[in-house]
Parts: C-alpha cells; structure tokens; sequence
C-alpha cells in the first residue's frame, strides 16, 4: 500500500502524494457563528473578516481554550484537527501511512498533542522527522549547510552536521520574523504606490485590501525576475493601475532580511565555507536569496517545491509503525549524490571588512595581531579594558585579528560574545556596520572602516 508525506508549516502545509503536491494550504482558520474553515478558503477572508481569523493555531498548538468569549468553546488543537481532516480528504486512495516532516518551533509537547489529534481521526502517522533533516538529501562536500525556511510568523536556521549523515547540530527560531509580517509590510508599500499614482486608497475597505493580498504571490514573483512591477486591481466596475521598482518592495523588506542575516552569519564559523540551503518559500521572497549571498557568502542552493515531504518521504516510506511510540528523527542517510563546494579565492582588500573597532569615541585599529577584549587590563600589548564588575566579562573575553583577508572574532569566554545581538559559535567574520557586545547587559562597540588614503 502507498506511503505519503507532509510538511507541517504553517505558511503552507503541504501533502505530498507519489510526485505530486495534492494539498498546500496556509493555517488560517476562519470562525463565525455558522461555520468553521480553514486553509485557503479562510486565507481568502483574513482582511474582509480579521476578528474571525486565526493563524497561530500550529505555532501554539495547545488545548487552551481561546480567549476571545465567542469562540472560548473551541482550542487551537480543535482547528488543527479540522485542517487535517480537509487535508487528509486530498490523500491518494489507499495510503496506509504518513511520513510527516515537522518544523522546529514544534517541541515535544506539540508533537504529542499532534499525534493525538491524528490518532483521533484516523491518520496513520509512521515517522515524525525534523523538516530541515528531511529537505537534505546530500552531503555539501567541503563546506558547512545551513537550512533556511519561513514559517507565518518565524524564520528557522538549522545548522547541520554531516559525519555520514545529515544530521541537526543546531537550531535557531526568529520570532516575529515570517512570512506573514512581510505580507503586511509589502501591503502597505503597494497601497502607498496606488495612493500616489491613481489617488485611490486599497486599504480603505477590508475587500480592497484582500484583493491586494491575494495579487501579492504574483507580484512578488514578477518582482524577482523584473526591475519594476505592474500592479492592477478591479474594484467597483472600475480598473486602478500602478507601479513600482522591484527594489521598493527589497527595501520594506529590509529590516526582516537584516535579522535573517545576522542570525545566520552567527551559525557560521570563521573557517566554515557556508553552504545555505533555502526553501523554494524563501527563494520566493524578493531580494532575499542576493542579501543571504552578499552577506553571508558562500553558496545558495534553492530546494525544490515540497522538498521536506519529498526528503521525508523519500526515506522513510518504508519504515514501519513503532511498539513504542514514534519519536523525532534528527538524522538520515541521504539519498542523492553529493554536491563539492570549492573555497572561493578572498579578496584582501574586501569594502565589507573593518579596519577599526570603535570603543567609545576611540577607534583601535584591527590588525595582524589580536585585539583583546577583556576585563584584565595590561594583559594585552593591545588590550581594550572592559570594567571588571561587569557581569558575564572574562578577563580575557575575545580578540579580534586580520587574517586571511579577513577580519576574525574569536570567543575565549564561557559566557559567550554576541554579534548583532547573537552569540557567536567560537569564531566568526565581521563586517563593517557590525555590533560587539560583551558582558551583561554588556558592552557595545561598533565595526568601521576608515579611508586611510585621506587621513
């Protein structure tokens, strides 16, 4: 009998049937006196009927009842239940198993109540495997991968290791960092450019705001393969056009793509060449991909429609149900040939490197030797004192050095050194704009370059 697979991700949980997606759907659910929908058909309502939607029942999946009085009779466990039940009808005829592929933001907890819920109607879960474990099917060859995927309303990076297997090494979540807060921020920059072109205001009425919902997936896509897109909506009997350069759209982007990028450049070491591995989600997201590049260096490698249910599926269609209860699977073998990365040649002279830390009003230049932070003043021939009551300073906290072209931080403390407010994996490569910062609550100290041509 066949074997399925799905992808638990809320921004578009997916069913996977042979080779072919036969279910991919938002958690949105759409509640009123009369009725309970979900996925597209609640989508389709966010705008017109916000007080009636629900889109964090998968992130917080609990049986809690909801605080909202109209709907204190029904749990986030009642709306994922029925947001199985509709996916589950798409299932190909016959299957008598579902490998799932689960994100991060999922714990233990979760994944009982989801197992429940899935017993209750009858679904035969057969293996629960980690999403990003399940999307990698092949080793990177010399350099390091890290998964990238969005969820509604989280970005997760996984970092994995490759010792036979893939296998989760380490896992961060970015809050209030997906999917659907970009929505809302590229909404308003598509209203403004109606506003000024055609003096006609799409977020004055709940249906004119949907329309721009449901147009924004196209929008984005020809964002990405043009450098300016052409917006039309018909509203009233009546046609309202307007534009805008593909670029506007990557700047109100911006601030979500900074943390993205900061955070990633944390899983990485000074000497890891970066392999980053991104959903086709994410690789849909305009200017995304070219920041992650420019930023983080390395390799992107884009994944496939359903990767994770297709690397589930792939690799676990013949497992049979467990005696004791399933657990998570954080390793597999892959499935397809590798791929070797070659170390690109660095550029000494690269304009991302600082040449000074900035202390203060006092700029210390960076050079061959360490630069040491830390609270044991003369220590150091080049020593920046940080105050010894501080809390969480070692006396010898980092250093930082040119070194192969590049500039070097290393962590020599237990309490750990933060880059742009994330704490770093024993090495890393700053960039000028970066921020350092030791101790609790800390110090700060900020990355430049100076032109040294002009004094």
């Amino acid at each position: 009998m066949p074997r399925i697979a799905a992808h638990i991700n809320d921004a578009g949980i997916t069913l996977l049937s042979g080779d072919q997606i036969t279910y991919r759907e938002p958690g949105f659910a759409l509640l009123d006196a009369e009725r309970l929908t979900t996925g597209n058909e609640a989508f389709e309502q966010a705008r017109i009927h916000p007080r009636s939607i629900q889109h964090r029942f998968w992130s917080t999946l609990s049986t809690d009842p909801f605080k909202d009085k109209r709907f204190r009779h029904l749990t986030a466990a009642d709306l994922a239940s029925r947001q199985l039940e509709q996916m589950w009808q798409k299932r190909a005829q016959g299957a008598d198993g579902l490998v799932v592929a689960v994100p991060p933001y999922m714990q233990s907890a979760n994944l009982g109540l989801f197992l429940g819920i899935a017993g209750e109607i009858d679904i035969p879960v057969i293996a629960l495997v980690d999403a990003a474990v399940a999307a990698t099917r092949r080793e990177y060859q010399g350099a390091v991968p890290v998964h990238v995927d969005m969820s509604l309303h989280t970005t997760s990076l996984t970092r994995l290791s490759q010792a036979g297997r893939a296998q989760v090494e380490r896992t961060e979540q970015i809050d209030s960092c997906g999917v659907y807060a970009l929505y809302d921020t590229w909404i308003n920059a598509v209203a403004e450019a109606f506003v000024r072109q055609s003096r006609f205001d799409p977020l004055h009425t709940g249906e004119t705001e949907q329309l721009l919902l449901n147009r924004l997936g196209g929008w984005l896509l020809e964002a990405s393969t043009r450098e300016q897109v052409e917006l039309h909506i018909e509203y009233g009997g009546r046609n309202y056009n307007a534009s805008m350069d593909s670029l506007r759209l990557v700047d109100a982007a911006a601030p979500v793509y900074q943390l993205i990028a900061s955070k990633l450049r944390a899983l990485f070491r000074a000497e890891d060449t970066p392999a980053v591995q991104i959903s086709d989600r994410v690789s849909r997201m305009p200017g995304l991909a070219d920041m992650l590049k420019a930023r983080v260096g390395g390799e992107i490698f884009v994944l496939e429609p359903g990767a994770a249910a297709r690397g589930a599926l792939s690799r676990c269609r013949d497992m049979g149900a467990a005696a004791g209860g399933l657990s998570l699977i954080r390793q597999l073998p892959w499935d397809q040939a590798p791929v070797s990365i070659q170390v690109a040649d660095r550029e000494p002279a690269d304009a991302r490197m600082p040449t000074h830390l900035l202390a203060g009003s006092t700029a210390h230049v960076i050079g061959n030797s360490p630069l040491v932070l830390g609270s044991q003043e003369g220590e150091s021939a080049r020593m920046i004192p940080v105050p010894a009551e501080m809390p969480g300073v070692s006396r010898r906290h980092c250093s930082l050095a040119r070194r192969d072209g590049q500039c070097i931080l290393e962590d020599h403390s237990r309490y750990g050194t933060f880059l742009n407010g994330h704490r770093i994996d024993g090495t890393s490569i700053l960039q000028v704009g970066d921020t350092l910062r030791v101790g609790t609550p800390g110090c700060e100290f900020q990355l430049i370059t100076t032109d040294e041509g002009n004094g």
